[in-house]
């Protein structure tokens, strides 16, 4: 019998133990489709999310925000580039509209994921909207790679311009994950 009480401590300790911000980010990671990356990125802000289902969502959609407003402000930087073709500049210029459309709706679902700390039927609402939002955002992202689809655009900037976009959509699509995590938990 002691050595059952002295196995069931033991192992109450250790699931104490592992119960950290870091193992919260892990697990609830696991279920994205990015899940490597989703760790990479969340882990850094562990202290600020503790074990916080709603933080970790206000922080994976912040994220998103923060690489796709740097990925826009990329491409604009691009538009401005001498001596590029014009099937380049056309679809540097409708990437532009795309991600700054993605840029909007992802703006607009973390000002509306504030509204969803509250339970009931305006919390559905509210997360409803953030989730259309979020998935239109990752459907903008994906226009706009698609773009530069063709060897008529091969180069410098279709490499860069995809590389970045893949990115971005990959931890847009984490964050959707999570968001829908976050919804059916609720």
């Amino acid at each position: 019998m002691a050595n059952f009480t002295l196995l069931f401590l033991l192992l109450s300790l250790l699931s104490i133990a592992t119960s950290t911000p870091t193992s919260f980010i892990k697990s609830s990671c696991s279920t994205t489709q990015y899940p490597t990356l989703c760790v990479q990125s969340l882990s850094v802000y562990a202290s600020t999310i503790q074990q916080d289902p709603h933080q970790l969502v206000q922080t994976a959609l912040s994220l998103s925000l923060n690489k796709t407003q740097s990925t826009k402000g990329f491409v604009t930087m691009c538009k401005s580039f001498k001596n590029l073709k014009p099937r380049e500049y056309a679809a540097l210029h409708d990437c532009a509209e795309e991600i700054s459309d993605s840029v909007d709706r992802l703006s607009r679902s973390l000002k509306e994921l504030k509204l969803c700390k509250i339970k009931g039927q305006d919390f559905n609402w509210h997360i409803s909207n953030v989730e259309t939002w979020v998935s239109s955002a990752l459907t903008d992202e994906s226009t706009c790679g698609d773009g530069f689809a063709g060897k008529a655009l091969d180069g410098k900037i279709k490499a860069s311009i995809r590389s970045r976009m893949v990115n971005v959509a990959q931890v847009t699509s984490n964050a959707l994950s999570l968001i829908n995590q976050y919804a059916a938990n609720h």
